[in-house]
């Protein structure tokens, strides 16, 4: 498909890498954000009535395509290389967009969103396989968090883009827009080049391919965090994807929709700021504890003013119970991957394949089925923060019982 990379010595700053990697995610999350503000006029395009819940499989095929292909572009990343890997998944991201673009029936724009999702996961698992390259330990965790702050400007900015293009033109303009920004991208993986280390090329043969899934598959930490993101963001999924509709048919506030979403980023992206000191102080392991924890105490919360509002509670009361849960369980993101990552070394990039293709599809799957059952009530998806944050707060309690949490910085970026 492509040839091997040859890595060559490249200085980066610490800047540098956050800012290439916040691209990455915020091109990955403009997929989804920019095109929530469009639900309205798609619907009309193609002969929906006004509060059709199909309209969320765009969300969901996205999310299909960028689950399993994070198993597909791990290995490929491991062999070849992380950057002609990034460079192939961005050319697919774009023409996944143009499709979308000028598509004139719902199952070819599905189809089309399915492609641009498997393009996006090419950002997606890479995005954590170079963070591995250069970082370790609860420095990575740090670094990852410190990305995830920036990414968040997709959820901020990327809805008020996409309302803007939406009334200069029309639902076509936001799917335009993110095959430029792909573009954009593009050229500047040439300037980034190459992290992964020529000595840690791995042959693409089933074997090592077999033996990496099992030590994935049999690595205790890897193993616990890996099913605590997966319930986690099929909570965070439901919200994403059924935000827009629950604005709209049950709480009749569409027009506030890009306003509120944008808000609710500013304030989770503070709060990632946040983070890499209460790593620094506690450890990874315990923020993970402490994140979850307060993610099922609010979402009790939320339940107790659900159930007797018969599933519509005050707007207001939903809204920021639900954007502080979102807060907490965001935070598990850094903690999560790092710890489950930290194991692996030179299997990076298989390793983040794996853990993608199961919490990203995984979360899918779990959101479709919660989401199928919203009509004109919120309590399915605050019974699903309830469970899904409470089973995670079980499992992460199995990470370290034989192994005591860091604490402080095992080390500084590798060298290069």
């Amino acid at each position: 498909m492509v040839a091997p990379q040859q890595t060559t010595q490249r200085q980066r700053t610490e800047a540098q890498v956050i800012a290439f990697l916040a691209a990455m995610g915020a091109l990955m999350a403009f997929g989804i954000d920019a095109s929530l503000p469009a639900f309205d006029e798609i619907r009309p395009a193609f002969g929906m009535a006004s509060n059709d819940t199909r309209v969320t499989l765009i969300i969901t095929t996205y999310f299909i395509g960028m689950s399993f292909g994070q198993i597909f572009y791990g290995p490929l990343a491991d062999r070849f290389g992380r950057a002609p890997i990034l460079r192939f998944g961005l050319m697919l991201y774009m023409v996944g967009a143009l499709f979308a673009m000028v598509a004139t029936d719902f199952t070819f724009l599905l189809g089309s969103r399915l492609i641009w999702g498997f393009g996006a996961a090419a950002a997606s698992v890479l995005r954590t396989t170079i963070t591995r390259d250069l970082y370790h330990g609860d420095q990575m965790a740090r670094i990852i968090s410190i990305t995830m702050a920036f990414f968040l400007l997709g959820p901020i900015v990327a809805p008020l883009i996409g309302e803007g293009l939406i009334n200069f033109g029309s639902w076509r303009w936001p799917f335009g827009a993110s095959a430029v920004l792909a573009i954009g991208m593009l050229f500047w993986s040439y300037r980034f080049g190459e992290t992964l280390n020529p000595a840690n090329q791995r042959p693409l043969k089933l074997g090592p391919t077999v033996e990496a899934i099992k030590k994935v598959a049999t690595t205790r930490v890897t193993v616990v965090y890996t099913l605590a993101m997966t319930l986690s963001f099929g909570a965070f999924f439901v919200y994403l994807a059924s935000a827009q509709p629950i604005f709209d048919v049950i709480y009749g506030r569409v027009d506030w929709f890009p306003l509120l979403f944008a808000a609710s980023g500013v304030i989770e992206m503070g709060a990632f700021f946040v983070v890499p000191r209460f790593i620094v102080r506690y450890g990874t392991h315990r923020v993970a504890l402490i994140s979850l924890t307060i993610t099922l105490a609010i979402s009790l919360v939320l339940l107790f003013f659900t159930w007797p509002a018969q599933g519509t509670p005050n707007f207001w009361i939903w809204f920021v119970g639900v954007m502080l849960a979102n807060i907490f369980i965001a935070m598990l993101i850094p903690v999560g991957m790092a710890q489950a990552l930290e194991p692996m070394e030179e299997l990076a990039g298989t390793a983040s394949g794996i853990i993608g293709l199961v919490t990203m599809g995984g979360a899918t799957v779990i959101a479709g089925f919660i989401n199928a059952q919203l009509a004109h009530s919120v309590t399915p998806m605050i019974m699903s923060y309830v469970v899904l944050s409470g089973l995670s707060l079980v499992i992460i309690t199995q990470a370290h019982r034989s192994k005591k949490p860091h604490s402080h910085w095992p080390g500084g970026p590798k060298t290069r």
